[in-house]
């Protein structure tokens, strides 16, 4: 009880504060600005280790704090900047585009300087007009026409709104990549999220100290370091019976307070880059949602999506690029780690985003293709795979094919009430409609069946 009065303190804290936390910038900014390096500049004058913070964190460097390889031979620093995915694949070669979400300006190949504190994007995070816009393919310059003084006259603590311009939109379009964050968060009933929709913001969850926030996505991370847990603030025992509180050993509570994800917007679930180049007519489904483009492939959307449950102890593997594959076994890029006889592991929500993508045929690697001015031009996968594969430094054969891969999101937005959580029957009973696949997680069948017959 105390540790819930006083998390519970805190979250009140960390909500009122951000109301009294602004200031009036105008009088600090007169003069208007030709490029965005020159506001940064500005801020600094007053925040002069503003900069400095940013690019220790991850939100500048896209890379992890480093660990040993499997073979312990190397020492790898995993991040978005060298990671697979299976939506637009990944960040080398494709520069411009893919770091116009980059929290900061400039990044257009490899040799980005990361030391220069002009190219830290001080606006993306603390714009208060919702003006604010980056270019989509500008290596994350400010949009063209972005009046630059009105919005650095207007700054101040972040709000959903600049965490969702990036975040809401990874993958190339809102919804694509998590499944469980859309604009629908900016300013939702508590039945699209009773976190948000009773006034939260995301820093009440993902703290933060010298502009380093904390929690990380098992999209590519593979450890336990800086995670966000329900318990950092609610009592794993908050339930008023008994049975509930004894599951929750086991069952994370995302399991059964996160029912359905993509609860009112399309989220991706496949992309099948095998597909792209032809000419072929283009339909929306039954969400209004495109289901094929020329420069990417077919797509499958959904929504309100049960998710998937697997058993995960915070830890996870990864595909590194490089990495050998089985071309005739559906590929990982990456996998929840644990199982029902570890002590760490709980039953957890994920989205899995499928996919089918290029891979080299010879030397049984995945293909890192120049898409941004490379592929989306000319359609060439050989050239575009010469061309990416070189700048990620990997060979290419010149032989490509393609292959399944899967990809596991876990679940922590789109929080349901109480009243909407699941039920016993949702995954106990003979119902076609149970959620639980008892025997994939390593029981022999329906364990409230079988304590039944007992």
């Amino acid at each position: 009880m105390i540790k819930f009065l006083y998390n519970t303190l805190i979250c009140i804290i960390l909500i009122v504060m951000p109301l009294y936390a602004g200031e009036d910038h105008k009088e600090y900014f007169e003069s208007s600005f030709s490029t965005p390096q020159e506001v940064t500049k500005a801020c600094l004058e007053c925040h002069d280790q503003a900069a400095n913070d940013v690019m220790k964190t991850v939100h500048w460097t896209w890379e992890s704090i480093p660990f040993p390889s499997k073979d312990n031979q190397d020492t790898l620093y995993l991040g978005k900047k060298n990671t697979i995915n299976n939506f637009c694949i990944a960040l080398e070669s494709n520069w411009p585009r893919c770091t116009s979400c980059h929290a900061g300006y400039g990044w257009k190949n490899a040799s980005f300087d990361f030391k220069k504190e002009e190219n830290v994007d001080c606006l993306v995070c603390h714009d208060q007009t919702g003006t604010y816009k980056k270019s989509p393919a500008a290596a994350g310059l400010s949009a063209e026409g972005t009046d630059l003084l009105n919005i650095a006259q207007n700054v101040g603590p972040s709000t959903r709104v600049n965490c969702g311009s990036c975040h809401f939109y990874g993958g190339g379009g809102e919804n694509v990549k998590h499944g469980d964050l859309d604009q629908g968060l900016v300013d939702p009933s508590d039945q699209y999220d009773i976190h948000m929709g009773n006034g939260m913001t995301c820093q009440d969850c993902h703290t933060t100290e010298n502009h380093s926030i904390k929690g990380r996505s098992m999209a590519i991370v593979t450890d336990t370091v800086n995670r966000v847990f329900c318990t950092d603030c609610h009592e794993s025992t908050v339930h008023e019976k008994e049975t509930l509180n004894k599951h929750s050993v086991k069952i994370a509570c995302q399991t059964c307070h996160i029912p359905v994800y993509a609860k009112e917007r399309p989220t991706k679930i496949y992309w099948d880059w095998s597909t792209a180049g032809q000419d072929k007519a283009v339909e929306k489904d039954i969400y209004g949602m495109p289901n094929y483009d020329k420069k990417k492939g077919d797509f499958k959307w959904d929504i309100k999506i049960k998710p998937e449950y697997y058993w995960y102890n915070e830890n996870s593997e990864r595909y590194i690029k490089g990495q050998k594959l089985d071309p005739d076994k559906v590929l990982a890029l990456n996998k929840p780690l644990g199982n029902l006889k570890d002590n760490n592991s709980k039953l957890y929500p994920f989205k899995v985003m499928r996919g089918r993508q290029i891979y080299d045929t010879e030397y049984h690697y995945l293909v890192i293709p120049q898409l941004w001015e490379g592929y989306w031009m000319h359609f060439d996968w050989n050239k575009a795979s010469e061309d990416g594969m070189k700048a990620a430094g990997l060979e290419y054969s010149g032989k490509y094919g393609w292959i399944e891969t899967e990809m596991y999101w876990k679940l922590n937005h789109m929080v349901s009430p109480k009243e909407d959580a699941l039920k016993c029957t949702d995954c106990h009973g003979k119902g076609d409609n149970r959620r639980i696949d008892w025997e994939r997680l390593g029981y022999k069948g329906d364990q409230q069946l079988k304590k039944n017959r007992d």
